[in-house]
């Protein structure tokens, strides 16, 4: 290993735009592969550093651009980040911009481990939840439609988001940024299609699907605890062997033009009133 990689815990400052750990930060925000390969991400945020931290969630580096180290609240999650091991970059607005390749970058970002619930982890988080609801997307491949999804998801207590197939990445810049911190509290797994079918055939309660062609108004199903509702790809919707595996095929009714709803807002419909008569104002 090099010698000119800071330690775990080291502040470093950093003002050269080639700098090693710039360029780990662009390709982690840029490559879906290096981040896979490295099982690391980027968050940009001193609300999402929060979070993450408050989560505890594994922080490799913080990166502070020069408004944060004149923050009370950013230099207090950057030590409380360096107590915890990790390492805490110095870096010039310009060099921050570059690294983000936003014009205005946010003063804090944030470099942290990737968690999705392995198999094993997953059949111990349905049977932790009898009265859970989850959510499963197949084959979804707008970065922004996941990420509020997520949002949404957390917003009404979901157990948790399954991403079945060729799902887009959650880690990706533009899924975590729309997700405004949910990411750091809703579990996430992946499933193969064939996996999902095998965990839908043997599921308790009501597996959902939402279909043109649903032959239930979404307000008349009874959703059986615990509930899984399965959403399609924005473009082509639920295929036939995936829309088999539910045990009902919902339809939201439309009174306008439009042909169909965006993915994230049929999705949250959906999800409310599955939790209909669980959530209250306080």
């Amino acid at each position: 290993m090099s010698t000119n990689l800071p330690r775990p815990g080291q502040v470093k400052q950093v003002t050269s735009f080639s700098n090693p750990l710039v360029k780990d930060i662009k390709a982690l925000i840029a490559q879906r592969k290096h981040r896979q390969k490295s099982g690391r991400f980027v968050a940009e945020g001193l609300k999402l550093a929060t979070d993450a931290l408050a989560a505890g969630w594994e922080v490799d580096m913080l990166v502070l651009g020069p408004e944060a180290r004149d923050s009370a609240p950013a230099r207090e999650v950057a030590a409380t980040a360096r107590a915890r091991g990790a390492t805490i970059l110095e870096v010039s607005t310009a060099v921050l911009a570059a690294m983000t390749r936003r014009d205005n970058p946010q003063m804090v970002v944030g470099v942290y481990g990737q968690r999705l619930l392995s198999a094993s982890a997953l059949e111990k988080a349905f049977a932790a939840a009898p009265q859970g609801v989850w959510v499963a997307l197949d084959q979804v491949r707008d970065p922004g439609n996941l990420g509020t999804i997520i949002r949404t998801a957390d917003a009404v207590g979901a157990s948790g988001v399954i991403l079945v197939g060729d799902t887009t990445d959650p880690f990706a810049v533009e899924a975590v940024r729309a997700t405004m911190g949910s990411l750091f509290h809703v579990p996430l797994a992946r499933q193969t299609r064939e996996g999902f079918r095998e965990i839908a055939a043997r599921w308790p309660g009501t597996v959902v699907g939402t279909h043109l062609k649903g032959s239930s108004d979404y307000r008349t199903i009874d959703y059986r605890r615990p509930s899984l509702l399965l959403m399609g790809n924005e473009q082509s919707g639920l295929p036939q062997e995936m829309a088999e595996a539910c045990s009902a095929l919902a339809r939201i009714p439309q009174a306008g033009q439009a042909d169909s709803l965006n993915l994230a807002v049929a999705t949250a419909v959906m999800l409310y009133e599955i939790r209909r008569g669980d959530l209250s104002l306080t």
